[in-house]
C-alpha cells in the first residue's frame, strides 16, 4: 500500500544526501594533502635516484639522444617527389589556365633516386651520431652522479665533523667544572678555568666554519640535483656506501684499455661518423637519377604520355673534395680527442687510486693507533689532573690530541669516500 514515506527513512536518505555531498571533495583533499616527495639525502641512493629522474642537464642530454636516433630513419629516406603542371598555349587577351581553355596541359611527377649506396651511407653517419649521443649521455651521467657522491661526502662530512666538535665542546665544558671546583677549593688557579672557556669559543668559531662549509656543499649538492640552493635536505641516516676493492680498480683501467668508458665510445662513434661521411662524400661525385611520368591533356581528353630521364651532372668537384677533406679532418680530431680522453680518464684514474689509498690507510691507522692511544692519553691526564699530579696545560693537550685524532678519521673517511666515488665513475659502478 502505497503511502507517505516514513521517518525511519530520513536518516538514511540524510546519509545517502552526505556521501553525494563529500564525494566531489574527495579527490581534492587526496590531490591536496597528498604527500610531497622526501627530501634526498638520507642516503647515496635517494641522491642517485633524484639526480638521474630531475638533473635538466641529463634531460637535456636524453632529448638530444632520442632526437639523434630519430633521425637514423629520415637519413635514409628517399627525397620527396616533386609534382609539375604546366599549361600551353594560353590564350593573352582572355588567359585563363582551365584545361579546356589552353592549348595543352601537362602533368609531371618526379622522383629522385640517389645512387652508389649513398642512402647507406647516410644511414651509417646518422646511425653513428645518434650512438654518439647516447654515449654522451651515459658519460655526463658518470661524471655528475660522481660530482653528487662528491657534494654529498662533503655534505656527510662537514655534519660528522660538527659533531665530534660538539663532543669536544661538551668535555670543555665538564674540564670547566672540574677547573672551577679545584679553584673553590684552593687547589688550582683561576686561570684554569678562564683557558677552558678560551679554548671553548675557540671550538665554537671552528664549529662556525664548519656550518658554512655545510651550507656550501649544501647548495653544491642542490644545484646538482636540480634543486633550489636553499632547498632543505634530509640528514644522513648512514655513511655514504661508497666501497671499492683492488677489483674494482683492474676493472677501471680495463675499461680504459678497452675503450667501454662512455666517453671513449663517443669518441669512436663521432670518428666512425666521419669516416662514413667522408666515404659519401666521395660517392656524391657519381650522378644520381631521376625519373618522371607524365600525361598531356588537349580539351577534355588526356593526349599523350610521357616518361622523363634526368641525370645530375657531378660538377662542383672543387666543392665536394673541400666536404670530402673536412669530414676526413673530423674523423682525426675524433680519434685525437678520444686519445685526449683516455689519457685523462688514466690521469684521473690514477689521481683518485692515489687519494683513495692514502686516506684509507690514514684511517686505518688513527683508528687503529692513534685515537686509543690519544684517548687513553686524555683519560690519563684527566684522573691526573684531578689528583693534582699534572697541570691544566697538560690536560687541554691531552684532550686536544685526542679531539684531534677524531677529526682527523673524519676528514681521512671523506677523502676515502671521495677517492672511491671517482674510481667508480670511471669503472661505471653507479648501484
Amino acid at each position: 500500500m502505497l503511502g507517505t514515506p516514513s521517518r525511519q527513512s530520513h536518516p538514511f536518505k540524510a546519509l545517502v544526501l552526505g556521501v553525494a555531498l563529500a564525494l566531489p571533495f574527495a579527490g581534492y583533499s587526496t590531490s591536496a594533502f597528498a604527500a610531497e616527495p622526501e627530501s634526498p639525502g638520507s642516503d647515496i641512493a635517494s641522491i642517485r635516484n633524484w639526480l638521474i629522474e630531475h638533473n635538466p642537464q641529463l634531460r637535456a642530454l636524453q632529448a638530444e639522444a632520442e632526437a639523434a636516433e630519430a633521425m637514423i630513419l629520415p637519413a635514409a629516406a628517399l627525397p620527396d617527389p616533386m609534382a609539375t603542371v604546366e599549361w600551353q598555349g594560353i590564350n593573352p587577351a582572355h588567359p585563363n589556365v582551365l584545361p579546356a581553355n589552353v592549348g595543352a596541359t601537362s602533368y609531371m611527377l618526379e622522383q629522385t633516386f640517389p645512387l652508389w649506396g649513398k642512402r647507406g651511407l647516410s644511414r651509417d653517419v646518422a646511425r653513428e651520431q645518434a650512438r654518439a649521443a647516447g654515449h654522451e649521455h651515459d658519460a655526463a651521467a658518470l661524471d655528475l652522479l660522481a660530482n653528487a657522491e662528491d657534494a654529498y661526502v662533503r655534505y656527510w662530512h662537514a655534519r660528522e665533523a660538527i659533531v665530534v666538535i660538539d663532543r669536544l665542546i661538551g668535555l670543555l665544558e665538564q674540564v670547566e667544572e672540574i677547573a672551577g671546583v679545584r679553584y673553590a677549593l684552593g687547589l688550582a688557579a683561576q686561570q684554569d678555568a678562564i683557558r677552558a672557556q678560551v679554548e671553548r669559543t675557540a671550538m665554537q668559531r671552528q664549529r662556525l666554519e664548519r656550518q658554512a662549509l655545510r651550507r656550501e656543499a649544501t647548495s653544491t649538492l642542490n644545484a646538482l640535483l636540480g634543486r633550489r640552493a636553499d632547498a632543505p635536505l634530509a640528514e644522513p641516516v648512514s655513511p655514504p656506501a661508497l666501497v671499492i676493492s683492488e677489483s674494482t680498480l683492474d676493472s677501471a683501467r680495463e675499461r680504459i684499455a678497452s675503450g667501454a668508458h662512455p666517453s671513449l665510445q663517443a669518441g669512436s662513434a663521432l670518428a666512425a661518423a666521419a669516416n662514413r661521411n667522408v666515404e659519401l662524400e666521395r660517392r656524391k661525385r657519381l650522378p644520381d637519377i631521376t625519373l618522371g611520368v607524365g600525361a598531356m591533356q588537349m580539351g577534355h581528353r588526356v593526349d599523350s604520355y610521357a616518361l622523363m630521364l634526368e641525370v645530375e651532372i657531378p660538377f662542383q668537384q672543387r666543392a665536394r673534395r673541400g666536404r670530402e677533406n673536412a669530414s676526413r679532418l673530423l674523423e682525426q680530431s675524433a680519434l685525437a680527442r678520444t686519445e685526449a680522453v683516455r689519457n685523462e680518464l688514466e690521469g684521473r684514474l690514477g689521481v683518485a687510486r692515489g687519494r683513495w689509498q692514502g686516506a684509507r690507510e690514514q684511517r686505518e691507522l688513527i683508528e687503529q693507533t692513534l685515537l686509543p692511544q690519544s684517548d687513553a692519553n686524555f683519560q690519563s691526564a684527566l684522573a691526573s689532573y684531578q689528583v693534582g699530579e699534572v697541570d691544566f696545560a697538560t690536560l687541554l693537550e691531552a684532550l686536544r690530541e685526542w679531539q684531534g685524532a677524531d677529526l682527523a678519521r673524519v676528514d681521512a673517511t671523506r677523502d676515502e669516500f671521495l677517492g672511491a666515488a671517482a674510481v667508480r665513475a670511471i669503472s661505471g659502478d653507479t648501484q
